[in-house]
């Protein structure tokens, strides 16, 4: 609706009567993709500023993850006997430690994104979800390193890759992302309301790390729970978990075929299809909430 108003100079201008929106669709997560060059400049931003003054620079991110595995590995695998109950238990706990660390990197650094960003949430014209999907893809960025390392042991092991392989781990990939994504989009909202979101998040990721198969073999949990063990495949990362060690773990077996058939779920197509879905309607309550939030965001960053 529109109406003539009269200026102080007599000349007459005709003015909309429309409320006033933001300089952006109401198209959530669409909406940040549509503004691709901003969020590639956030994401070498994030990048860069993680390195800035530091000697070895994207060494880390080979670092870490290895540390991580030698610590693993020694513990659970010398220590406890598991090296010798499972076959290439290494590889077993490094491409589990890979989507594990993808997805509690993601929904951490998800988590801090607007609070660390908040004078760029005040100041620039975008989707507020570019910063939580930003944090997402630096964490995917680093996945790169970790996989090149687990395909030269899983190479040196006699891996055997295979269609279905490779379809798994693409759907371990999509499943950490989207329910690393949705859960950041949740935490970074609530952590704007409540700072002490971020440390609960902290202490969620230690039990995310002993929730999935990555330490111990998916054979021991079917039996000390056989029959019951529904609720723990639940669990979307479970699946991922599966789906990358099914990738290159299985192939990296002396018998993949019987790998394959005792040591995974019988279901893992189904459980997998479903795990993915699953992630994907927590992702769209997750952003259904954050839009709901978003309007109050700007406000309590002062």
């Amino acid at each position: 609706m529109s109406e003539a108003v009269e200026t102080p100079t007599g000349a007459r201008r005709r003015v909309v009567d429309a409320p006033l929106r933001p300089p952006w669709s109401q198209q959530g997560l669409l909406e940040v993709f549509r503004h691709r060059y901003i969020l590639s400049l956030l994401v070498r931003r994030e990048i860069a500023a993680r390195y800035q003054g530091s000697v070895l620079g994207l060494v880390w991110s080979y670092v870490n993850p290895l540390t991580q595995f030698f610590i693993y590995y020694f513990v659970m695998g010398i220590l406890f006997g598991r090296a010798n109950r499972v076959e290439n238990f290494a590889i077993h706990v490094f491409a589990g430690l890979i989507i594990v660390h993808f997805f509690t990197e993601t929904m951490n650094a998800g988590t801090r994104s607007i609070v660390r960003n908040k004078s760029l949430v005040q100041k620039m014209a975008v989707p507020r979800e570019m910063f939580p999907v930003a944090s997402m893809l630096v964490s995917l960025f680093h996945v790169g390193p970790q996989v090149l390392i687990l395909l030269v042991a899983t190479t040196l092991a006699g891996w055997r890759p295979d269609p279905w392989g490779m379809f798994y781990g693409v759907m371990a990939l999509l499943i950490s992302m989207c329910l690393g994504t949705a859960l950041a989009l949740m935490f970074s909202a609530a952590n704007v309301f409540l700072r002490d979101v971020s440390n609960a998040v902290n202490v969620l990721s230690n039990f995310v790390r002993f929730g999935v198969p990555m330490m111990y073999p998916y054979t021991l949990v079917a039996l000390r729970f056989h029959g019951h063990t529904g609720l723990y495949l639940l669990n979307p990362i479970v699946e991922a978990v599966l789906g990358f060690q099914r990738a290159f773990w299985v192939g990296a077996t002396s018998h993949p075929a019987r790998t394959a058939t005792i040591d995974m779920p019988p279901n893992l197509l189904w459980l997998t299809v479903r795990a993915l879905l699953i992630s994907l309607v927590i992702l769209a309550f997750a952003q259904s909430t954050f839009s709901r939030l978003e309007k109050r965001i700007p406000e309590r960053l002062l």
